[in-house]
């Protein structure tokens, strides 16, 4: 299993989910509080950013445990933007510990992370090729074939977990993906949870478990889709 969280709103740091909350990634990484599967999160870590210089999000990823990047503390301090992704990765029995294999993965203007595991026969047939042999990467292109064709964000993430869900009925799946102006999430088989702006917040935090103790933070209910965008955010029914 996997911690991720996801950032939609005014601009703000990548620290701001990794290292400034008493509970954010790099913590979970070594003492998640909710993670239901494994209790560490040391096979790799990312994270990615939208730049207005660029047509696809900026990505960092490495194959090692985040507390060991000394340099990330100061990219992550820099590194800003109104649309944030990021993961820490417990890696699924038997998937290789590498780059390729680590979240976000991306396509196009797309991230995606997958907290969770899935029998890679349960996706392969959603997909032509994937960036690792990995399930997550299998998950992440079958996602994004299906945004390649015009699915929007929401509808690719529902159609490839129902269908994988189905077809694995021991599988995980949750979802978190995002596009720079919106983020699309699924709950199936771990937890997920969202706080919404107020006074503190101009914005949406999406998280597998809380970045802090503040009030607001709302537990999203099992097999669920979670849509937000500048408009609002949704939850309904997978």
């Amino acid at each position: 299993m996997c911690r991720h969280t996801a950032w939609l709103g005014a601009p703000r740091t990548l620290a701001s989910l990794i290292h400034e909350p008493e509970h954010g990634l790099l913590r979970q990484s070594y003492a998640p509080r909710l993670q239901r599967y494994g209790t560490i999160n040391a096979d790799g870590f990312g994270m990615g950013w939208y730049d207005t210089g660029r047509a696809e999000p900026v990505r960092y990823r490495r194959s090692v445990p985040i507390w060991t990047d000394a340099n990330l503390p100061g990219l992550a301090q820099v590194a800003r933007s109104s649309c944030l992704l990021a993961a820490v990765r417990s890696a699924t029995v038997g998937m290789p510990i590498e780059e390729g294999a680590t979240a976000p993965f991306a396509d196009g203007p797309w991230m995606l992370s997958h907290n969770g595991r899935v029998a890679r026969e349960a996706v392969r047939e959603l997909a032509d090729d994937a960036e690792s042999p990995c399930d997550a990467a299998w998950v992440a292109a079958a996602v994004f074939a299906r945004r390649r064709a015009g699915h929007p964000l929401g509808d690719a993430l529902a159609e490839v977990v129902v269908h994988a869900g189905t077809k694995d009925p021991e599988g995980r799946l949750n979802l978190l993906a995002c596009d720079g102006t919106s983020i699309a999430a699924t709950v199936w088989g771990d937890t997920l949870h969202l706080r919404l702006g107020d006074g503190e917040l101009d914005g949406v935090l999406v998280a597998s478990e809380p970045l802090d103790d503040r009030p607001g933070w709302q537990a999203v209910p099992e097999r669920s889709l979670v849509l937000a965008s500048p408009r609002g955010v949704h939850v309904q029914p997978l």
